[in-house]
């Protein structure tokens, strides 16, 4: 930024030369905007009366009428003043101000973030002949367009005084240049192939795109010409095109909806979207009998933009909004089978998560080889996480369930019910889903914890009757009791691994999101060769199988994998990091317990170690929960405003029917 130090109003006004070079000029008139802006106004002797106390008008504006009078009482400052605005003017490309103030160059959203980047870390000069940066250097500040538009219309009127030695048709033809720019823009990207075949074909039936140029060079003629004749119907025909791209532009978000969102596919509408509006505020200045307003709302708009594209925050969170709230809707799809709202739903959870109980069994034991086989820290995590992965795959494929994997699908469904609930009905179905959630987590947990543990014990012991010792031994037991106590880092290890199991439902939402919109379903269909090599019928039945289970395996291994290789990972950065998973615990407890035979449970610390995995069960439950739940209430714009009514209706339903949070209903 440029701070002013030592220079007053008159030694600006000295310093103005016509005849300077031009990066001397733009920063004169980078210094004068700053003087509005910031400097103390020490010239008042020249005739200028101080502001009222009551007065709200904004210091910039009292400094700019200010400078107007002194303008109008000093001739010689005001012809050189006006010889400065002239000669930039003249010298400067006013098209990219127009065209390209806002727009990225490309349809790439990353291109855009690395384009702010650079902005915000490099400083700018104000040697250049751009316009737009000389514009950016100018109102640097984002409340510029708050004085801008308290200009009133009588110091807008003196405000014509500034640019006096410029021609009059100038602005004009540079802002006619502007349009043909802007028009071809959105043209171009509106046939191109990435947008148009994503729009409503019902919208483009009058090709709007194709005509937009031609009905445009149309009315560039008659205002060239001014010929009033036919430019009333030529508008009518331009703006009503503009209407119909607007219409098919919109309608990508909707099929967006319906096969995968693109974050550079949703960038690329929202700048032709902005071109349109920016195309409208053109015609605005150019149609107008008197334009001297419509120009000054044009420079705040363009203010506005400058500032807005400097926010790499408000970049991404537009943007990505819109895939957080499509991975947050296939999670609730996905979510909705967890959910038990009958005594059958729960009977079966119960039945599937023993299953997973059971894979999870002979997990604990993998994991114990892998220890005793003495691998590097990479290599260790790295096949710990294989081995997770492939069993959370055999559990999905199996059609089980591994309750610590719900809460974060469930939640995206859980938070679609905040929508209702502002009627009395509306709150009471979303505390039956909590209910329901509540319940069906429980009979997860149950269901692994209940054959997990004895599978575990009844290997230990068959081991010991055959081979006269447990699988895992004594020692490995000690480790066992001396890492899972709850006196320990463990609860903190808990919370770190609810975090990874919500990750790992993102990652699952999002590569889902991939395979619909690459419409890799109807590749593996429909491709010839997939086609000739399998057969017609068996590649139709692969690609369905894909399509259903693409998230599930995504979960699983990516679960797996972060369990096995982040702890690894981490500890090359000296952060200590352990996997607390309340099965893989349980089972691991078990094991220890069987190691060291029935009088374990009469010390200290194997409850310990028990209260650590109650503890580990609800932070992995609680954090991915909570996580997953925030995720889909910001991706789907709810606010929870009336906190204090739904705590209340969950705590009515906890005092009048609290079995309804553990048993499901008999109907």
């Amino acid at each position: 930024m440029l701070k002013l130090r030592g220079w007053d109003l008159t030694a600006l006004l000295n310093a103005a030369h016509p005849q300077a070079p031009l990066a001397e000029r733009n920063l004169w008139l980078v210094r004068l905007v700053d003087w509005l802006r910031r400097a103390p106004i020490k010239d008042v002797r020249a005739g200028a009366q101080p502001a009222a106390a009551s007065d709200t008008t904004p210091l910039p504006v009292r400094r700019l009428r200010h400078l107007l009078t002194l303008l109008e009482r000093h001739p010689d400052h005001a012809q050189a003043f006006a010889g400065v605005m002239a000669s930039v003017w003249a010298e400067t490309d006013a098209i990219s101000l127009f065209a390209e103030v806002g727009f990225a160059p490309r349809m790439a959203l990353w291109g855009e973030f690395l384009g702010r980047l650079r902005r915000r870390l490099l400083p700018m000069t104000a040697d250049t002949r751009d316009l737009a940066e000389l514009f950016e250097l100018l109102f640097h500040d984002e409340r510029d367009a708050d004085w801008i538009n308290a200009i009133d219309d009588e110091l807008l009127e003196r405000l014509s005084l500034l640019f006096a030695g410029a021609p009059e048709g100038d602005w004009r033809e540079e802002m006619r240049s502007a349009i043909t720019v802007l028009v071809s823009a959105v043209r171009s990207a509106g046939l191109s192939g990435a947008l148009r075949v994503r729009m409503d074909p019902k919208r483009l039936v009058s090709r709007p795109f194709r005509n937009l140029a031609t009905a445009w060079e149309r009315v560039e003629h008659s205002l060239e010409d001014g010929d009033p004749t036919h430019l009333p119907a030529q508008l009518q025909y331009l703006r009503a095109l503009m209407d119909e791209c607007r219409a098919a532009v919109a309608s990508v978000p909707d099929h967006l909806e319906e096969h995968g969102v693109s974050v550079d596919l949703m960038f690329g509408v929202e700048q032709m979207q902005a071109r349109l509006r920016r195309i409208e505020e053109l015609l605005d200045c150019l149609l107008a009998a008197h334009p001297r307003r419509e120009l000054l709302r044009l420079v705040s708009n363009l203010v506005q933009v400058v500032h807005e594209r400097r926010s790499i925050r408000t970049l991404f969170g537009r943007h990505y909004s819109l895939l957080a709230r499509k991975v947050a809707e296939r999670s609730a799809e996905t979510g909705e089978h967890y959910i038990t709202r009958n005594r059958e739903e729960y009977g079966d959870m119960l039945r599937r998560a023993g299953g997973g109980g059971v894979v999870i069994a002979g997990t604990t034991f993998a994991k114990f080889a892998i220890m005793a086989v003495g691998l590097s820290a990479f290599w260790g995590g790295f096949w710990a996480g294989v081995n997770y992965a492939l069993s959370f795959v055999i559990i999905h494929l199996l059609h089980w369930t591994v309750a610590t994997k719900q809460p974060a699908m469930t939640a995206p469904a859980l938070a679609e019910k905040l929508r209702h609930i502002d009627s009395d009905a509306g709150l009471q179905s979303f505390v039956d889903e909590v209910a329901h959630l509540f319940r069906s987590q429980t009979a997860g947990i149950i269901g692994n914890l209940a054959l997990a543990a004895p599978m575990v014990l009844s290997v230990q012991l068959l081991a010991l009757l055959v081979f006269g010792r447990p699988l895992v031994d004594a020692k490995e037991a000690d480790h066992v009791l001396h890492s899972l106590t709850v006196l320990g880092p463990t609860l903190v290890f808990a919370a770190c691994t609810g975090v990874l199991l919500f990750l790992s439902s993102l990652i699952a939402g999002w590569v889902e999101n991939w395979f619909v919109f690459f419409r890799l379903d109807s590749a593996i269909a429909w491709n010839p060769r997939i086609v000739a090599l399998v057969g017609s019928n068996r590649a139709k039945r692969w690609a369905q199988w894909w399509r259903e289970n693409i998230s599930g395996l995504t979960a699983n291994i990516s679960l797996g994998l972060m369990l096995g290789l982040v702890p690894a990972l981490l500890g090359f950065f000296g952060v200590p990091l352990e996997a607390r998973h309340v099965t893989l615990s349980t089972g691991q407890l078990a094991a220890a317990a069987g190691a060291l035979g029935t009088d374990v449970v009469k010390h200290w610390p194997f409850w310990s170690c028990v209260i650590g995995i109650l503890g580990t069960g609800l932070l992995n439950v609680g954090v991915s929960f909570t996580l997953a739940f925030r995720v889909a209430l910001r991706s789907r714009g709810i606010k929870l405003a009336d906190r204090r009514r739904v705590r209340a209706a969950i705590w009515a339903r906890i005092w009048s029917r609290p079995l309804s949070f553990f048993l499901p209903p008999r109907g």
